[in-house]
């Protein structure tokens, strides 16, 4: 049987999905916050480390991860969210989809961006385009969710002032979109490079 070494094994899992919740609860607490509710955040960055290191299994575990995070953030728990406590008003459940499901799908995507792209460029610009992957589905999932899903309500009408989807996207996480972006793509672009000089992909 051929051995799979430390790369490949479920200690080596286990302790990457430990080490990433762990920086996942850190950028939680230390996001910075912004008008209409919202707030700048790196969370989509282990995310797309996940997927990286471990496909589209482990872009999809750190996503829910993110997603379960964003979710108690609603209600105060591992700092908070200001939209979220608004939303989770309306509906639990509705918050609970948009908040986890948003994010799952992005992890999905993240990893299949690297996958589609790993050994047919160099690992660095593999591992750029997959944090700037994760930074803009992130953004385009949670706001589309959010508009899908409660663009009907009081909150939302308010927030969006007769504004289009494209418009209402662009005003309320125009700085924010791009400051993750930017960050997501030189982040994780040099850890992907770090990690594959280290033989960990």
């Amino acid at each position: 049987m051929k051995k799979t070494g430390f790369k490949g094994s479920l200690t080596y899992k286990l302790t990457l999905y430990a080490i990433l919740t762990a920086i996942e609860i850190v950028l939680a607490v230390v996001n910075i916050p912004m008008p209409a509710g919202l707030s700048i955040t790196f969370n989509m960055i282990p995310v797309a480390v996940a997927g990286i290191a471990m496909g589209p299994v482990g872009g999809m575990v750190m996503g829910g991860i993110f997603g379960l995070i964003s979710f108690l953030q609603c209600f105060g728990l591992v700092g908070y969210s200001g939209m979220g406590a608004a939303l989770v008003q309306i509906s639990p459940v509705l918050t609970f989809v948009q908040r986890f499901g948003s994010r799952l799908l992005m992890g999905l995507i993240a990893a299949l961006v690297f996958r589609l792209l790993n050994g047919k460029t160099n690992v660095y610009v593999s591992s750029a385009v997959t944090g700037f992957s994760s930074a803009f589905f992130n953004t385009l999932f949670f706001m589309g969710s959010l508009v899908l899903l409660f663009g009907s309500s009081d909150y939302m009408r308010g927030s969006m002032a007769g504004r289009g989807f494209f418009a209402y996207i662009v005003a309320a996480v125009g700085v924010n979109g791009l400051v993750e972006m930017i960050v997501a793509t030189a982040v994780t672009g040099a850890v992907g490079a770090a990690l594959r000089r280290a033989r960990l992909i």
